[in-house]
């Protein structure tokens, strides 16, 4: 009997018929002499509606109560889940994230696990339950209720896979596997039987929407093996796990692209220690990301430094930047919210010189102007125009031969 960690997506649950085909999938583990943990997300696009009416009684909600009006999402899902598994003549119960013990630090809308207390888990399942957990979301110490951010539910269920020490953990979605590229935007993509975790983690960092990035990060760091699947078929889907061979033939594994990206650029910076500090301190006690960084060369003593965040976070990220820019005596800020970044990925690149230049090319003969450039050992990434993005997707899959086994 092994014991099963599965999480299921708002696509999955989005209407009582979709609720009804995850109750069969679960109760078919279940029968199959499996011990059975499920997480799942809001149904459909609810987060996106609670979002919305939230702005229209307040253009600006306090994160707290944010967080309050979130929750109520999941718990939807868990609820009727748990009806839906009940009928079909199983043992269930619904918890929500503070039921189970997952407790979690005191950012509102972005909050990180700090610990998953399993008594109550383990309770229930020793008990013969199914047991369905809302994902999203956890409680402080204070007993302060709490999201984990966008994809936070993968999250929820890799930590309770490695809190449980659970035999494997299945991600259902809407698609049934990892591609090379997303299928949508390049339909000649290819399924990828198994993937590292270090390529899954700087896909789903750059855009790639299959694994939310701190989940593979968490499944990383406790060895967690993910099989990514879709909820809507039984197709054999991608094994996440830790690759011993890291020469492997293919030097790119896959294409991805990020919509959710905003430039921002701060102009004669002085060029003396502490200034970098200053901005990039003052971004992170808001609890801003920073993606990429470019400084430019010195010249007569100043400098310009252009970085990257996400698009939520614009307008607070600007109004930081604008406070920084008096404090330390800049001439100008300027942002562009209508970029994207376009990335390649590959554990191959570690041996193979020259990867980055054939980015470079391909984009080249594309027309399309790179306007920042990041790099690590098995990635590169470029900022381009956002109109530009489907087409340098497109491009780079080709010219990389994605569409062909290695």
């Amino acid at each position: 009997m092994a014991l099963i960690v599965q999480k299921y997506g708002g696509t999955s649950v989005d209407g009582p018929e979709r609720v009804k085909n995850v109750a069969r999938r679960v109760v078919e583990t279940r029968r199959a002499g499996h011990q059975v943990v499920v997480v799942v997300s809001a149904p459909g696009d609810t987060t996106d509606r609670l979002i919305a009416m939230a702005k229209e009684i307040s253009p600006n909600p306090p994160a707290r109560e944010l967080d309050m009006l979130l929750a109520t999402g999941e718990q939807m899902s868990i609820a009727l889940l748990a009806m839906a598994i009940q009928d079909l003549g199983e043992p269930v119960i619904s918890l929500t994230g503070p039921q189970v013990g997952i407790l979690t630090d005191g950012v509102h809308t972005k909050a990180r696990i700090l610990e998953v207390n399993c008594t109550r888990l383990r309770r229930e399942l020793e008990a013969g339950k199914i047991v369905i957990v809302a994902g999203f979301q956890g409680a402080t110490p204070d007993n302060e209720i709490t999201t984990l951010g966008r994809g936070g539910s993968d999250t929820t269920a890799v930590a309770l896979a490695a809190a449980l020490k659970a035999d494997l953990c299945q991600i259902y979605t809407d698609v049934d596997g990892v591609y090379t590229a997303d299928p949508r935007v390049v339909p000649e993509a290819r399924k990828l039987s198994c993937i590292s975790y270090d390529e899954m983690l700087e896909l789903a960092s750059l855009g790639a929407k299959v694994l939310q990035a701190r989940s593979v990060e968490f499944a990383k760091l406790h060895k967690v093996v993910l099989e990514v699947r879709s909820s809507f078929n039984n197709n054999e889907g991608t094994i996440v796990k830790e690759v011993q061979d890291m020469e492997k033939a293919m030097v790119v594994t896959g294409v991805a692209g990020d919509r959710n990206v905003a430039r921002i650029a701060i102009y004669d910076v002085p060029d003396r220690p502490g200034i970098a500090r200053a901005l990039f301190e003052a971004l992170a006690k808001e609890n801003i990301n920073v993606d990429m960084i470019v400084q430019s060369a010195m010249r007569d003593g100043i400098n310009d430094i252009a970085f990257t965040v996400a698009r939520d976070d614009l307008a607070k990220a600007v109004e930081v930047t604008e406070r920084v820019k008096e404090q330390i005596g800049a001439s100008a800020v300027a942002y562009d919210d209508k970029v994207a970044k376009v990335s390649i990925v590959g554990a191959g690149m570690i041996t193979n010189p020259g990867v980055a230049a054939g980015m470079f090319a391909c984009l080249a003969e594309e027309g399309i102007n790179i306007h920042m450039i990041s790099t690590s050992e098995i990635k590169v990434s470029c900022i381009i125009d956002e109109e530009h993005l489907t087409r340098a997707m497109q491009a780079l899959h080709k010219w990389f031969r994605l569409d062909q086994e290695a």
